[in-house]
């Protein structure tokens, strides 16, 4: 299976500006530029799309684990955070920090933490990533 996206840059670095798409059309024309990645302009930037991606991969695998041990969760609500540093090579992604609060009531939380534990090292993105990835994970019953 394949997925595609594509950008269209146009410009400087600090002047210019571009657009992200998605092929399912879900993302079609979304601005991105200097301001928005190193500064607070309006629109995304790669390392917010990184996260994104993340956080819903996580949650996805999260629940095919909990399924493992016969565990189906209300909800699984996951937030990444994503950071970028300025290192002597260059802007790098430093590391991806997961947080995510389950609702699985009676739910056990060893098992529980296993799953998560599973999903964090599992998950697609997890994999993609050369970084450090973290995570807190809350089970609320």
């Amino acid at each position: 299976m394949k997925r595609k996206a594509s950008a269209v840059w146009e410009g400087g670095l600090k002047d210019g500006k571009g657009t992200v798409s998605t092929e399912s059309g879900v993302l079609a024309s979304a601005q991105y530029s200097f301001g928005t990645r190193f500064e607070s302009g309006t629109g995304t930037n790669p390392e917010e799309l990184i996260a994104a991606a993340h956080a819903g991969c996580f949650s996805m695998a999260l629940s095919a684990e909990l399924g493992k041990v016969n565990l189906k969760p209300e909800s699984i609500n996951t937030t990444a955070t994503i950071t970028l540093d300025m290192l002597p090579t260059g802007p790098t992604i430093t590391s991806s920090h997961l947080e995510t609060t389950v609702k699985i009531p009676g739910a056990d939380k060893a098992v529980f933490e296993k799953a998560a534990s599973d999903a964090k090292a599992g998950c697609p993105i997890s994999r993609l990533l050369n970084t450090k990835i973290t995570m807190e994970a809350k089970l609320e019953s």
